[in-house]
């Protein structure tokens, strides 16, 4: 059984910058692609960005000029940078893993078999 874990919620200022982390563990944990999500308010939940182990990531279009995710080397863990925070980015964010995604689904929430709890973003300024 995979298990997902957010860590680094917290509050961050108008301006600055905050990075995420997400740990898979369990059986072949390393073997899967992970995403980002978000959701404020009574918004729907939004795509923020996804990696997998091969390297290959996105990013929302509309977030690619602040956000950028990354992995470690086990690709067991992967880092949602947030830089020049906005008040729109305050959301609680959840991390999700996924056996396979492209570039055509990797927004898709249905592709995730394993979601996280998530970890609360608040900005202040």
């Amino acid at each position: 059984q995979v298990q997902v874990t957010e860590f680094g919620g917290g509050s961050v200022q108008l301006g600055g910058s905050l990075r995420l982390s997400c740990v898979a563990s369990g059986s072949d944990s390393s073997t899967l692609c992970m995403g980002w999500f978000r959701r404020s308010g009574d918004k729907e939940r939004e795509s923020v960005a996804a990696i997998c182990p091969n390297g290959r990531n996105w990013v929302r279009g509309s977030l690619q000029s602040r956000f950028t995710i990354s992995q470690n080397n086990a690709k067991t863990t992967s880092y949602l940078q947030m830089t020049n925070a906005i008040s729109d980015d305050a959301a609680m964010y959840f991390c999700a893993a996924a056996p396979d995604i492209g570039w055509y689904n990797w927004g898709m929430e249905r592709e995730y078999r394993h979601w996280g709890q998530g970890a609360q973003v608040t900005v202040s300024s």
